[in-house]
């Protein structure tokens, strides 16, 4: 297993009692920084290592985690939200996020869904008032404003709706200058440095991760099914478990069957932890991905069904088609290790056979490649409306972070 890092870092109220905690990104121990390369990736890999691997329970005990969000996974939330955290967690929208209309339309939806929003960084701009409205917490960076910026800061901003966060409090000054001006709520060095908490991150299956999201997209699929699937997969189902059993669901009784779990959660939550931990072990690879590998799969999918060939082998091939970027590794010696027909085989290493003819259009036809973006048994027009379905299925089944 590999060892994990989550920068921890108390909020405290007036009377300096920890109301809550920011969870931070950290690439080690060593360097006390976020270090971060890609916003999205750390991100994803703090939502995931607070509520799977090291678990909120451990990490913020009965209070709540203030979380940042890019602009990606804002409208992510939105559309995949896990609503039995809305309790736990407090979300930071970046500084660098302005009022557009999907972002307030995805905001205002988090709000609705019971989450708390907080504006982190915050210096105030006259076009970022609907994202003013919508949260109950502004965090004021003293690092960036005067004395008197802060003061007339906190003028425009004292209206009974907000609280106030002092962040970046460093000296004792600062922190009575605060206390003064009425602020509700305090963070910084002066209190406590970020505290390094070290987990270790259950290695997850990739192949069997890709295969749970296409199952979950199934509408036919069965609980029973779901839960075979996931079992193949002994990190998955830790997981799974693991969230079930924390404290925000308050059981009583310890769930211990992953189908029990399944139904207790429901489809659309098992879908969104599947999509969270297949993203939070793509590293420096691209997500995009396991899109390319779902779109591939319906696509080849609808192309059998139009010439009424085997739809189950087609999908598969598509599936497997992008494993070996996924993995890096040769595809010869990835698909030794799978239990695939001599078919799909022939398919995926040599593109031969009838699967291998539309496996050279789907992957021609998502290149680009026009010229051998075809396939003798259909036209241009159903070769193209097989893409075009594809890819609204991935996007409409939450696999796309909207740019």
């Amino acid at each position: 297993m590999d060892d994990i890092y989550i920068g921890r870092q108390p909020i405290y109220d007036a009377n300096l009692h920890v109301v809550a905690y920011e969870l931070l990104f950290r690439s080690g121990k060593v360097s006390n920084e976020a270090n971060v390369i890609n916003g999205d990736h750390a991100t994803t890999n703090v939502i995931i290592n607070a509520i799977t691997e090291i678990g909120m329970d451990q990490l913020v005990g009965p209070h709540q985690a203030f979380i940042n969000l890019t602009r990606n996974h804002i409208i992510q939330m939105a559309d995949r939200p896990l609503p039995e955290l809305k309790d736990r967690l407090v979300l930071e929208i970046l500084e660098d996020i302005k009022a557009e209309k999907d972002i307030v339309e995805a905001v205002t939806k988090l709000a609705g869904d019971g989450f708390t929003l907080a504006l982190d960084d915050f210096i105030y701009d006259q076009s970022l008032q609907p994202l003013i409205d919508i949260s109950k917490i502004i965090k004021i960076d003293l690092m960036a404003l005067s004395v008197n910026e802060l003061e007339e800061h906190v003028k425009k901003l004292t209206d009974g709706k907000h609280k106030l966060l002092a962040e970046k409090v460093e000296t004792q000054e600062e922190y009575d200058r605060c206390k003064a001006l009425g602020f509700d709520y305090y963070q910084g060095y002066f209190f406590s440095k970020p505290q390094i908490i070290k987990g270790q991150s259950l290695p997850a299956n990739k192949l069997a991760i890709i295969k749970l999201m296409a199952e979950l997209l199934d509408q036919d699929s069965s609980n029973e099914e779901l839960a075979a699937i996931i079992a193949q997969d002994i990190t998955m189902s830790v997981r799974v478990l693991r969230y079930i059993n924390s404290a925000q669901f308050g059981f009583s009784k310890e769930v211990d069957s992953i189908q029990q779990a399944i139904m207790m959660l429901g489809r659309i939550t098992i879908r969104n932890l599947a999509n969270l931990v297949a993203m939070s072990q793509v590293e420096n690879k691209p997500h995009e991905l396991l899109i390319i590998s779902m779109t591939r799969a319906k696509m080849a999918e609808n192309i059998a069904i139009l010439v009424k060939n085997n739809k189950e082998a087609c999908f598969t091939t598509g599936l497997f088609s992008i494993i070996d970027a996924l993995m890096n590794q040769e595809m010869e010696i990835l698909i030794e290790g799978l239990p695939l027909t001599e078919k799909i085989r022939a398919a995926l290493i040599r593109r031969e056979g009838e699967l291998g003819e539309i496996l050279n259009c789907v992957i021609a036809y998502e290149g680009g490649d026009w010229k051998n973006a075809h396939y003798d048994k259909l036209s241009v027009n159903e070769i193209r409306e097989c893409y075009l379905d594809a890819l609204n299925w991935a996007s409409s089944s939450g696999f796309l972070l909207k740019a």
